[in-house]
């Protein structure tokens, strides 16, 4: 199979397989160019509520395919930040489920997601030093925002890898689990991300990142949604809530 982007939606959670097995699931410049149509569509898609990113096997992603570099590193990176922030802008939670290696370009894509599991074993690396590639200054805030300057800089002078419990330690990932239930525990917490309510969520995704000028456009949503309503009501029912609201189509 040639290398691609795989994926499947199932039960409101689109999850997508980075694919390329024979080099442990570098991006190449056709899958970095794949993947911002591809968030596009599932972010569109209403019957998807949230989104997991994560490589095929034992691996998440080894980054780059280095031989995309030898023509234009530049055109490259741009392709590389252009995924990242495609990702970072899906409107709906994503989560990386992470095994194995998740280095360079990969550590670039779980960054951009709002959450990552990884399973014991994992190893986590910034790895531009190696190569002497200025790393893009979207991509050192968004990893500083993480980890903090500190740790960001200790990846980045280095290209050193840490390991998953170091990771935790340092917020790069949320949390850790042991071998063979991180698919088990993906799938528990994305059912409870698709169970509440989307308004919550898109308005908590925007306010994390840092907008400053929607708290009115979310007040106004809040009032028109019904969801607070029927949030309280499920409550004192003790029932589980029916949210209606839901992310807006593009276009």
């Amino acid at each position: 199979m040639e290398p691609q982007l795989l994926h499947r939606v199932a039960d409101a959670v689109a999850t997508v397989v980075v694919h390329h097995p024979a080099k442990r699931n570098a991006m190449t410049a056709v899958m970095w160019r794949a993947l911002p149509p591809l968030l596009d569509s599932l972010a569109a898609d209403p019957a998807v509520r949230a989104l997991v990113l994560t490589g095929e096997g034992g691996t998440f992603c080894a980054g780059a395919d280095i031989s995309t570099l030898q023509g234009s590193p530049r055109e490259a990176q741009e392709l590389a930040v252009a995924a990242e922030e495609a990702l970072a802008a899906f409107p709906k939670p994503t989560l990386a489920a992470i095994r194995g290696h998740c280095v360079g370009g990969g550590s670039q894509l779980a960054a951009a997601c709002d959450l990552r599991f990884a399973q014991e074993g994992a190893l986590f690396g910034v790895t531009p030093a190696k190569l002497g590639i200025v790393y893009p200054a979207s991509s050192t805030r968004r990893l500083v925002s993480l980890v903090g300057p500190a740790t960001a800089k200790y990846l980045l002078f280095s290209g050193e890898l840490i390991d998953a419990d170091r990771a935790l330690r340092t917020g790069l990932v949320d949390e850790v689990l042991p071998g063979g239930e991180l698919d088990a525990r993906v799938a528990e917490f994305s059912r409870t991300l698709v169970s509440r309510s989307q308004l919550t969520q898109a308005a908590a995704k925007e306010f994390a990142n840092g907008r400053t000028d929607r708290d009115g456009h979310w007040a106004q949503r809040a009032r028109e949604s019904g969801d607070t309503a029927e949030g309280v009501a499920a409550f004192l029912e003790r029932r589980q809530p029916r949210f209606t609201w839901t992310v807006p189509t593009p276009g």
